[in-house]
């Protein structure tokens, strides 16, 4: 074997293997206790690691935090819908993405942690504003910033009281009943003649 790939942050197999075990505990943590409650001794023994090797590799617990939720969201062109399908083509997106078990923790960390955290809230702020705000804008819409914050209060408002409070019977309806249930709601905010 390399020194390479032996030593802890070389940048070999047994560097990366360290790297992700690292970042599936953080996750775990940041879900369960969110931002304030956990630590980097913590998860560093969730990891069965020294905490200097989370230092190592994250600087910081906010670099920690950062890695471990970061998810790629591209709202699908909403210009390949008709009018009236828009709607359910954004709660599908989003209730898809919260479905798949590859990216619960991540999300549910975000979640659970922008309540008690700016920073955090930012974060999710800024990422669904920008991600929103772009296809609507596309559509010609005027207001895609407004639009884009309705929505997201509609989205997030859904993601927390189905997997985060499991607010019954939300928590508990298959998905495809929720597309149905909110879409109608989110092509409101789409075609809204108010302010916008």
């Amino acid at each position: 074997m390399s020194q390479a790939s032996s030593v802890p942050g070389a940048g070999g197999p047994r560097s990366e293997g360290t790297r992700r075990a690292i970042l599936r505990a953080a996750r775990a943590m940041f879900a369960a206790r969110g931002y304030e409650q956990t630590t980097i001794r913590a998860v560093a023994a969730q990891a069965d690691v020294d905490a200097s090797m989370v230092m190592r590799y994250f600087q910081s617990k906010a670099g920690l935090f950062t890695a471990a939720v970061t998810t790629d969201l591209r709202v699908p062109d909403l210009r390949s819908a008709p009018a009236g399908g828009r709607g359910e083509l954004i709660v599908a997106y989003f209730v898809n993405r919260w479905e798949d078990p590859a990216n619960d923790d991540k999300l549910i960390a975000l979640l659970r942690t922008a309540v008690t955290s700016d920073a955090v809230a930012a974060q999710i702020q800024a990422t669904l504003s920008q991600r929103l705000t772009e296809p609507i804008a596309a559509l010609g819409a005027q207001g895609a910033p407004e639009r884009a914050a309705l929505i997201a209060a509609q989205l997030l408002g859904l993601a927390l009281c189905r997997y985060i409070v499991r607010f019954d019977p939300l928590a508990a309806m298959p998905a495809d009943a929720v597309v149905a249930a909110v879409a109608p709601a989110v092509d409101h905010y789409l075609t809204w003649q108010g302010s916008a």
